[in-house]
């Protein structure tokens, strides 16, 4: 399993590197490797006749929407034949890499050696998208021409999918910091994991993006107050926080507020914001069962559209308005259900008396997903592969049924004490 291990942590390493994805030979390299790790797990499964399959609860709403899609496809229900046949590929290969993830990950070591995966890369993407704003000449990556435009932060072309990037691996170390889960001796190491991409993200200035962090830490918060330990851990929360705090001062704190300033007037206006929720909302309204096809909102919105100001809308900027426009009550319903399985799943394992640091990670990936999902009322970092994909694993993270090692692991353990 250590193959498939490798092979998910690679996917999410190209994706986020490959501006998210969002262009079509990323997005074929990322369905492609799902396939072939698939079939790695297949031949190793028939080989060793493997009989412990492991089905995450996640699966059947995402497995639902993809027979919607399919169906959307195959009786012509569908405004783009095209648009949806990609999304169905995308989609399927979601489903294949959540379903492995089942079988790679299942022990505490497993996700272990993931945490520390995401920390330490989210903490490399962090630092340089900090260098590459301090040196920007205009280019991702110093070199690749913008050619459609674009306000770039890291190797993302907008900084809001920076935001939904940094507001997925901040909790996996912010989490165990708080809660005290982190030995004396990787207290600095993990910090530093946590306050540099706290850092980027205000550097990013991406609203949405704060307003979703807020959400994590006030989950965390909720989290300290009914288990009655505020007091406890209000010194190394309040510690990391000021960290960051100094950190933003550093970059400075003017630059940030000119940053904002500047930047509201090359994003989409308020007012445009609010007319494409209404015009997707009207979509809905005429397609309420099934919807107009998966991915065709760019397709179907130029004759609902009722602020036009020159400009291709391809997404909503509200992920839940876009798939009921483009899935109808089938595809909400899917989406009631996956965030179901998702919040009352995870919420049972955080309940159960498993060892301290099994409950801590699997907080980190409840915490992730609900500042992430809160994000989606403001853009569309579902629709960006490489987010989904991150997203999809951290979910997975805070529903697994994690088996601890042998020996079992004690409930005073610590962040990366060895078993």
């Amino acid at each position: 399993m250590k193959l498939l291990r490798i092979g998910i942590c690679a996917l999410v390493v190209f994706g986020v590197l490959a501006h998210g994805a969002v262009e079509d030979w990323a997005r074929a390299v990322l369905e492609t490797g799902a396939a072939l790790l698939f079939l790695v797990w297949a031949v190793r499964a028939y080989f060793t006749e493997e009989h412990q399959i492991v089905i995450s609860p996640l699966l059947l709403p995402l497995v639902a929407l993809l027979l919607i899609a399919l169906g959307q496809w195959l009786f012509h229900r569908t405004a783009s034949s095209y648009a949806t046949r990609m999304e169905i590929a995308l989609l399927l290969a979601d489903i294949l890499l959540v379903f492995l993830a089942a079988q790679a990950f299942r022990t505490i070591e497993d996700w272990r050696a993931f945490v520390w995966f995401v920390m330490s890369f989210g903490f490399l993407v962090a630092i340089f998208g900090i260098l590459q704003h301090l040196t920007f000449n205009g280019k991702l990556y110093w070199f690749r021409e913008m050619h459609y435009g674009g306000i770039p932060f890291g190797p993302y072309v907008n900084r809001n999918h920076f935001a939904g990037f940094a507001e997925l691996v901040i909790p996996v170390s912010l989490v165990p910091l708080v809660l005290g889960k982190v030995r004396r001796e990787r207290w600095f190491l993990v910090s530093l994991f946590a306050v540099v991409p706290i850092g980027a993200l205000f550097l990013a200035a991406s609203r949405g993006g704060l307003v979703s962090f807020a959400v994590e830490v006030g989950v965390l918060v909720v989290w300290l107050i009914l288990r009655r330990t505020v007091g406890r851990h209000l010194l190394s929360g309040g510690a990391v926080l000021l960290l960051a705090f100094l950190m933003v001062s550093w970059l400075g704190v003017q630059q940030l507020v000119d940053r904002f300033s500047s930047l509201a007037s090359l994003e989409i206006t308020g007012g445009k914001r609010a007319s494409m929720r209404a015009d997707t909302w009207r979509i809905f309204l005429d397609h309420p069962w099934t919807g107009t096809g998966l991915g065709t909102l760019e397709t179907v919105f130029p004759a609902y559209e009722t602020h036009y100001d020159g400009k291709i809308v391809n997404h909503t900027h509200n992920d839940y308005l876009e798939g009921l426009a483009e899935t109808g009550l089938a595809g909400g319903l899917c989406c009631v259900w996956f965030l179901g399985v998702l919040f009352f799943d995870s919420l049972r394992r955080l309940t159960q008396p498993d060892g301290a640091f099994i409950s801590t990670i699997q907080l980190s990936g409840l915490a992730a997903c609900l500042g992430f999902l809160t994000h989606a009322l403001f853009d569309f970092n579902l629709h960006i592969p490489a987010n989904a994909l991150l997203f999809f694993l951290m979910a997975s993270l805070a529903t697994s049924e994690i088996r601890p090692a042998a020996p079992p692991i004690p409930r005073t353990e610590h962040f990366g004490q060895s078993p």
